[in-house]
């Protein structure tokens, strides 16, 4: 195989997959305006119905454009030989592989990221504040850009040195160090995240003594389950969306509400969430997931090592001088047939496991707490009550409101 024919393939695959996302889109789309299953009117009464039918065409206009303009970008930076100009830069610099690797990756994550703020802006600004979800002033937006930016600076950065420094020391050995490397950074970040992650961007503060708290503490011990640990997360700070999830392990275990999804539930609601939360930690949903990611990351990096050190990867991209930092990005648009085979897969798996904490909720809590927890929830972000079986299939991690409704009141 030549490198002209691999660099055609890895174009088919970003064109093939562009096409299929705006088929799926399409024919969503089509479904915007059905009529709501009869287990789930009331949902919305008309007017309601109307504002999510315009937010979801909105969204999809605007998914379509932005989409369409990577797409657009993403070709004329492969055609125009884009990496090979900003690999000249970073070898510009530097000889060393490691430091080289590090301006190479921080250019375009630098450009990707200042070119895809306009997009962020516009729909942070424009389309969730007109439809009254935007809560996000212009300072935290640039605030959290600036952040993250220093985040992936300093732990992206990280690891990418190491995993470079352990290829130039042990060859295509490199891939059991990288294991090991992303694995522990993984497993650190399933603990810790919330407690060393979180607070740089929002505040959290421990649920107060009062009925709530004391509701939520009799379930926990009903179930067998020691949670210390409640936290009522700002999430009001940037938008009026509510959520609730689950995090750590052992004596790290904490559940963080909202405090949207505090002011929008009533009490036994939360509770229903909150066994929903605990279904997953019982059913082992996140020890599960977890062993699985870092299973399919070493395969991942197995395959990688095997084709990493061949010169076509770099040449098919247009980069005269193999590198493993320009391989890398061959090797994942080459990859992600396969990535997104296993996100399919992972999706399916992750609609399964809501199924059985929703089960495990009505088994040990009550199922209609849920499921008008369920419908508050899905009504105040104007979720779509009727996407297409296909788009759900290959986009959704949880099931739809419907399915989960039917699947509560068996």
């Amino acid at each position: 195989m030549t490198a002209q024919t691999l660099f055609y393939l890895i174009i088919a695959i970003i064109v093939l997959n562009f096409i299929k996302d705006k088929i799926l889109d399409a024919i969503n789309a089509k479904h915007f305006n059905d009529a709501i299953p009869s287990e789930l009117n009331d949902v919305y009464n008309e007017e309601e119905y109307k504002k999510s039918q315009t937010y979801k065409a909105t969204n999809y206009r605007f998914g379509l454009w932005s989409s369409f303009f990577s797409l657009i970008l993403t070709l004329g930076f492969l055609f125009l030989d884009g990496f090979e100009y900003v690999d000249n830069i970073a070898r510009s610099y530097s000889n060393n592989p490691i430091i080289i690797a590090l301006i190479f990756f921080g250019i375009i994550m630098i450009a990707s990221d200042i070119i895809t703020t306009p997009f962020a802006y516009y729909k942070t600004f424009v389309i969730e504040e007109k439809f009254g979800f935007n809560k996000t002033t212009r300072k935290t937006f640039f605030l959290d850009k600036l952040k993250g930016l220093l985040m992936m600076v300093i732990i992206g950065g990280g690891i990418i040195a190491l995993i470079v420094w352990f290829y130039q020391l042990t060859g295509n050995q490199f891939w059991l160090y990288a294991w090991g490397i992303i694995t522990a950074f993984t497993v650190f970040m399933n603990m810790f995240y919330s407690k060393l992650i979180v607070p740089l961007f929002n505040k959290q503060t421990p649920l107060e003594d009062g009925d709530l708290r004391n509701k939520i503490s009799a379930y926990a011990r009903s179930v067998g389950f020691n949670l210390e640990k409640i936290f009522i997360i700002d999430g009001s700070k940037r938008s009026t969306k509510a959520n609730a999830y689950f995090s750590g392990f052992g004596s790290e275990k904490r559940v963080t509400l909202f405090d949207t999804l505090v002011n929008d539930l009533e009490d036994e609601e939360i509770v229903a969430v909150l066994a929903h939360e605990v279904g997953h930690y019982k059913r082992n949903h996140i020890v599960i997931n977890l062993a699985t990611s870092i299973l399919l990351t070493g395969i991942t990096l197995y395959i990688l090592s095997i084709f990493i050190s061949n010169p076509l990867l770099s040449n098919a991209i247009g980069v005269e001088t193999p590198s493993f930092h320009v391989g890398l990005i061959a090797f994942g648009l080459l990859y992600s047939p396969i990535s997104e085979l296993t996100g399919l897969i992972m999706n399916y798996v992750s609609r399964v496991f809501e199924y059985q904490a929703d089960d495990y909720a009505k088994n040990t809590y009550k199922a209609e707490p849920l499921i008008s927890s369920l419908k508050k929830l899905n009504k105040n972000s104007l979720s779509n009550l009727t996407p297409h079986p296909a788009y759900v299939f290959m986009h959704y991690s949880h099931p739809t409101l419907l399915e989960r409704v039917r699947n509560l009141r068996k």
